[in-house]
């Protein structure tokens, strides 16, 4: 007994030993993000807080740093988002009730689904080469705001889908049997009972999504957004630009001055990503009140 429990203790012993180490890999790990998160965000900070001021609401591009502002980038952000969220949303969570509420569970569906899955992971540029050749080129919407509205719509179609199904997969089946036990149809108990069960999960996917969209560059690049606008887009067949592009045009400039608006202009874009990130939080906890 005594050789058993000797051999049990050095397993124990061994195995603390290992959850030791792991444990202190897995805060240096973590301590080294954070630290070169904060390291940026003090660099982003110093370098941008100076420059925030009305003016960079209010005046539009320039070759001249002192009056440069992004009020083109943030009009044509807003413009973007205007038109890319409700036809995501319809589509999204549309594709997502049809998988998972209609459709057969076959091979073709399971095929569908890993398509799906697999796209939510495709980099950003190859959505820029396929609305390139889609939309600008084959449907000849041209370098505008819809063309750039669509292709981000593409790009984040995939995660609203996935996050959506996983939210419909969430509420319980004793809800649905319930409903068709009441005599109602499956759309009936689909829009009655699984669909407002499932939005605060669904609302925290499409959001999510939504403010990955603000902030890619590379697929409005491939599609041609200008970074030099000095208009407010007046339809969906206009240039434009967003703050992403805009910001990206400011750094590539070897004048110290427009590094700080391009830092300024990215507190800004971290500010509207954390607001809408702070607005999902806000929707989900109302939602599941209401439950």
């Amino acid at each position: 007994m005594s050789i058993l429990q000797d051999a049990n203790r050095q397993q124990i012993s061994k195995r603390r030993k290992i959850d030791f180490i792991l444990h202190i890999l897995f805060i240096a790990a973590t301590a080294i993000g954070i630290v070169a998160l904060m390291a940026l965000l003090v660099n982003i900070m110093v370098d941008g807080l100076s420059r925030l001021s009305p003016e960079l609401f209010t005046n539009y591009p320039s070759r001249i740093a002192s009056k440069a502002g992004l009020k083109s980038a943030i009009v044509g952000s807003i413009y973007m988002v205007l038109i890319m969220a409700p036809i995501s949303f319809i589509l999204g969570v549309g594709a997502a009730i049809y998988l998972e509420e209609y459709a057969n569970k076959n091979k073709f569906t399971r095929l569908i689904q890993l398509n799906i899955s697999t796209l939510a992971g495709v980099p950003s540029i190859v959505y820029g080469i396929l609305g390139l050749t889609l939309f600008v080129r084959g449907l000849g919407l041209g370098r505008s705001l819809l063309s750039g509205s669509l292709i981000m719509t593409l790009l984040i179609l995939p995660i609203i889908i996935v996050s959506s199904q996983e939210a419909l997969r969430a509420v319980p089946r004793q809800r649905r049997d319930a409903s068709f036990a009441l005599g109602a149809t499956r759309w009936q108990t689909v829009a009655g009972s699984v669909l407002p069960s499932a939005m605060p999960g669904v609302l925290t996917g499409v959001i999510l999504a939504l403010s990955r969209a603000i902030g890619e560059t590379a697929p409005l690049v491939m599609v041609g957004a200008l970074t030099f606008v000095a208009f407010l887009p007046s339809g969906i067949m206009d240039s434009f630009t967003v703050m992403p592009i805009q910001i990206f045009n400011w750094i590539s400039r070897p004048q110290e001055a427009f590094h700080e608006l391009a830092a300024a202009g990215i507190i800004l874009l971290l500010a509207l990503l954390l607001i809408m990130n702070f607005a999902a939080i806000l929707l989900r906890n109302k939602y599941q009140k209401n439950l």
